[in-house]
């Protein structure tokens, strides 16, 4: 009574609700990876049908590699799902009715689930991602070997490939625009056709052109042969073999043509300043990002929807009608998150705004809709 009395937050009464909201959301994010997993295996098993190379077992590990991939794609959904079922049994039971009218506010025994939703949103991003990556470029290589259409992991148009980086032999501001064509990937090894390195002053001044009739990207360099050095007023000077520096390595030329779920939240700063360096496309790697960041936000947005439409009296009806729209809500929501990101992703919105105006959206509909049942 004292410890009431101090104002203090009723500690014992929020982990009783964060432990029975941890144990609901939890058996949701299993039971939903599961159907997930299996409506994909049935997907992976159609695309399978016409390829004989894809056995039943190959079709298999590559859905058990996306398994991890799939239950944090489904994370905020457990957490809204999960938080209804959870919120609707303690208020069915009266127990919440109870808190509330003993003195304690939504806001005081909430505390603790939406912290739990966050900190699995914070685990999802920080430890599980980088074991969701490994698995799923791991998937992804089986899918590309055994099930796509095309020209496999890596995906240029015609076959060329064009990069921009600082040239590592010049002044300062000096940069080198390297275009390679018919390029492939064999056992990890780049190869390419006809190379052309056109290299460029601070002031984009041109210092001089090198072609090769071939090349090998092998660790730190292009290995270029056949070549041919032009300088401006000058005569050709050819060599036979010649190394050029880059930052560029086989995987990371793969990745950066890759879906982004192939790289954890630790990797993907660092590989998106090699991009940006590289001159490829940033967008999609910057989006996937700053979602990762957002995901805590998300969750915890997620569970304050899940109380705010499971806390309404059942003694005044329309719990089910409530329980739906919560439900809608959450989808409305992914609807909202999934055309934001197709936005991003085009330019049309700014990276940040993409990721993140989605959840705080969300966030502040769910504050207001409990600030109504709790003091309207």
């Amino acid at each position: 009574m004292a410890a009431r009395r101090a104002g203090l937050p009723p500690w014992t009464l929020s982990f009783y609700i964060g432990r029975r909201f941890l144990a609901s959301v939890l058996a949701m994010l299993g039971g939903l990876t599961l159907i997930g997993a299996l409506f994909d295996f049935l997907d992976l098993l159609r695309q399978a049908a016409d390829k004989p190379a894809a056995t039943l077992a190959i079709v298999s590990e590559m859905e058990l590699l996306r398994v991890p991939w799939l239950g944090l794609r489904i994370l905020p959904f457990a957490v809204l799902l999960g938080g209804i079922y959870a919120f609707w049994r303690l208020n069915r039971s009266s127990e919440l009715v109870v808190a509330r009218a003993s003195g304690v506010s939504a806001w005081q025994f909430l505390a603790m689930p939406v912290a739990m939703a966050a900190g699995l949103g914070l685990f999802a991003m920080t430890a599980l991602s980088p074991l969701s990556a490994v698995m799923f470029a791991r998937a992804d290589t089986l899918y590309s070997a055994y099930l796509a259409v095309g020209a496999g992991p890596l995906s240029l148009s015609g076959g060329q490939l064009w990069v921009r980086q600082a040239d590592p032999s010049g002044a300062s501001g000096a940069t080198a625009i390297l275009h390679a064509k018919d390029v492939r990937i064999v056992k990890h090894v780049l190869s390419t056709g006809a190379v052309t390195i056109l290299r460029l002053g601070p002031q984009t001044q041109f210092v001089e052109r090198i072609d090769a009739g071939a090349a090998i990207l092998s660790r730190g360099d292009w290995v270029l042969r056949q070549v041919a050095i032009v300088h401006p007023d000058a005569a050709p000077d050819k060599i036979s073999v010649m190394r050029f520096p880059t930052d560029l390595t086989v995987q990371r030329v793969q990745e950066s043509f890759a879906d982004p779920s192939a790289l954890s939240f630790w990797a993907l700063p660092g590989f998106i300043h090699v991009l940006r360096r590289s001159g490829f496309s940033t967008t999609r790697h910057e989006l996937a990002y700053q979602a990762w960041l957002a995901l805590p936000l998300l969750c915890a947005t997620m569970a304050l929807v899940a109380a705010g439409f499971s806390m309404r009296p059942v003694r005044r009806g329309g719990a089910a009608q409530m329980l739906a729209g919560g439900v809608a809500f959450g989808f409305a929501l992914f609807m909202v998150s999934e055309v934001a990101a197709q936005f991003g992703k085009s330019g049309a919105l700014p990276v940040i705004l993409a990721a993140w105006a989605p959840a705080a959206a969300g966030l502040m509909l769910a504050v207001a809709l409990l600030l109504h049942l709790e003091d309207g």
